[in-house]
């Protein structure tokens, strides 16, 4: 796995080894991460990444959060609750030089709790497929204000996940076994 774009594109990241096998890892691909960023960046839903934070739920190997520090983003949260995941995040936000940018949680992505921070304009969440985890996460972190009331939410799923209000779909896109939805928290008018 590499970056794929941005200041840090080329930057090889940590291998994922033998690992840990109850630790479910299963990284989004480089092709899937530059097709997602391809979208966000060219798309016409505006660009979220420069000058963002970003919230990365469900880390796994941090690739997602490094990609947007990468191409511009200010900062990055990364949350995940497993000690092998923790651990390449680390050394992947390391090899990138920007520990000084990067926050590293160990928790549950969908018991988040109240955020002391300010709230993210990225959101990227890649839970476990199939578990319907990830809707447990968005209602977790608009409740504890971790979601920027103009975020852009990019969700992985190998199924169409069932977008919490306030938020709506505004894009999907199917790569290979992977759905990718974009999602905003719908505008008051």
């Amino acid at each position: 796995m590499r970056i794929v774009g941005g200041a840090f594109r080329g930057l090889k990241l940590a291998e994922l080894g033998q690992g840990d096998a109850a630790a479910h890892l299963r990284p989004t691909t480089d092709r899937v991460r530059e097709a997602v960023f391809n979208l966000l960046i060219n798309g016409n839903h505006g660009n979220p990444v420069p000058n963002a934070c970003v919230l990365d739920l469900f880390a796994g190997t941090g690739a997602l959060g490094l990609e947007a520090l990468s191409r511009g983003a200010d900062r990055a949260v990364f949350i995940d609750n497993g000690s092998k995941s923790l651990e390449l995040i680390r050394s992947n936000a390391a090899r990138a030089r920007v520990m000084d940018r990067v926050e590293i949680r160990r928790g549950d992505a969908t018991g988040l709790g109240k955020n002391a921070g300010p709230p993210c304009g990225l959101v990227f969440l890649d839970p476990p497929y199939a578990k319907r985890l990830g809707e447990k996460a968005v209602i977790s972190a608009l409740e504890g204000g971790w979601i920027a009331p103009d975020a852009m939410i990019v969700w992985e799923e190998a199924l169409p996940p069932e977008i919490p209000a306030p938020l709506v779909l505004i894009d999907q896109r199917k790569y290979g076994d992977s759905i990718v939805s974009l999602a905003k928290i719908q505008e008051r008018g």
